[in-house]
C-alpha cells in the first residue's frame, strides 16, 4: 500500500497518531510531502521522529517551499528574513538557536526529493505548471504553485497528482487529475494521509494552531 501524509508544520503529536492510526507494514510506502518544518511548535522533534520512521519503513520524503526556505537561509546565507517572514522562529527555538541544528537534520532537509513517481501517480509538495512535461517542470513551481495549478484540468496529461501546499480545511481534495491533503493541521484543522490504492483517507485532528 503507498500513503500520502500531508503538511506537518512541526506538529509532532498529531504525526504520532497519525502514524498509529495507519499502522504501516514494513511493505508498505509512506510519502511525505513537505513542510515538514515551521509555524507549529516542535519542527526538531518532527524531524527526529520521521528519521526513526525511515529506519524500519520505507519512506519517500518531498521538499517543501519551508525546506527550501530553509536551506536557503541555513545552508547558503541567504533570505533569512523571507524564512522568518514564513514561520521560521517556531523552529529555530525548537532547536535552541539557529546553530545548534544538527548535521544530520540539516541532510536529512538537503536529501528531501522535488517530486516522486508511483504509476500513474506523481506526488509533489505545491503541484506542476499546467501543460508543461514533467522533465521540463520548475522546481521553484514544485515548491510554490497554487491557483494556476489547482483550477486547471488535468496539469499533468495523464498523471493524477497528489499535492500538499494549498490547505483544505475541511476534507482533502479528491478529483480525478489531483489529490490535495493538506488540511490545515497547524492551523487548527487536521493531519491526513490518503492512501493512493484505495483512496481511504485517515485524519486526525490537531489542536497546535499558532494561527
Amino acid at each position: 500500500m503507498v500513503y500520502a501524509v500531508g503538511d506537518i508544520h512541526g506538529c509532532v503529536q498529531p504525526l504520532r497518531r497519525l502514524i498509529d492510526l495507519i499502522n504501516p507494514s514494513k511493505n508498505d510506502t509512506l510519502i511525505f510531502l513537505g513542510d515538514y518544518i515551521d509555524r507549529g511548535p516542535d519542527s526538531r522533534a518532527v524531524v527526529n521522529f520521521l528519521l526513526g520512521l525511515s529506519h524500519d519503513h520505507h519512506c519517500v520524503f518531498l521538499r517543501g517551499n519551508h525546506e527550501g526556505m530553509m536551506i536557503d537561509a541555513v545552508v547558503h546565507g541567504n533570505n533569512l528574513t523571507l524564512w522568518y517572514f514564513n514561520g521560521a522562529r517556531a523552529t529555530v527555538e525548537s532547536y535552541g538557536g539557529i546553530n545548534n541544528i544538527p548535521q544530520r537534520h540539516l541532510e536529512f532537509i538537503l536529501n528531501t526529493k522535488f517530486y516522486y513517481e508511483e504509476d500513474d501517480f506523481l506526488f509533489v509538495h505545491a503541484g506542476v505548471k499546467p501543460g508543461i512535461p514533467l522533465a521540463e517542470q520548475d522546481p521553484f513551481d514544485m515548491l510554490w504553485i497554487r491557483d494556476e495549478f489547482i483550477y486547471s484540468s488535468w496539469p499533468l496529461n495523464g498523471r493524477r497528482v497528489v499535492f500538499g501546499h494549498t490547505p483544505f480545511l475541511e476534507e482533502p481534495l479528491i478529483m480525478e487529475d489531483k489529490i490535495g491533503i493538506d488540511t490545515g493541521c497547524v492551523y487548527g484543522g487536521k493531519l491526513s494521509a490518503v492512501r493512493v490504492d484505495d483512496l481511504r483517507v485517515f485524519s486526525v485532528p490537531c489542536h497546535e494552531s499558532t494561527f
